[in-house]
């Protein structure tokens, strides 16, 4: 039992599931945020351009046994609006973390140095050869690392 306990402890303390359960407890905060936006915000908007309506309170009464059975499609369509808000903004955040992987990746890359290639077979020769081992032409001077653009 003891060792069962003891990797489980190993097993909490890894970091990515720290890291997911930071992600569920952020993720719904954000989504209070976003039921927020679209219910208090953009749901008047919409609710102007279609002559008032509420989206929130449709509802399709069902005349079957007693009470009061509805589909609250009105809901539905809250829903689907959130996701597609939600949806937009991780495809802006998802954009935003790879244009910075690129520039950072792109910073990388101009620091290092290309490997020299012969200019008539375009391989790669070792640096200070004055003869290309692929296609064996001599090489107008011996070849040297350049910056990578």
């Amino acid at each position: 039992m003891k060792k069962f306990l003891q990797e489980f402890k190993d097993f909490i303390n890894q970091g990515n599931v720290m890291d997911l359960a930071v992600a569920v407890v952020i993720g719904a905060a954000f989504t209070a945020i976003v039921n927020s936006a679209v219910s208090d915000l953009i749901m008047p908007i919409v609710g102007a351009f279609t002559g008032g309506v509420d989206f929130s309170d449709m509802k399709l009464y069902l005349p079957l046994g007693a009470g009061d059975s509805a589909i609250a499609y009105g809901s539905f369509i809250n829903a689907v609006i959130q996701f597609v808000i939600i949806a937009f903004v991780v495809f802006l955040m998802v954009k935003a973390l790879n244009k910075a992987r690129s520039l950072a990746k792109h910073g990388k890359q101009a620091q290092e140095k290309e490997a020299p290639h012969c200019p008539y077979c375009l391989e790669e020769v070792a640096e200070g050869a004055t003869r290309c081992p692929h296609c064996t032409a001599e090489l107008p001077e011996p070849a040297g690392f350049t910056a990578k653009a």
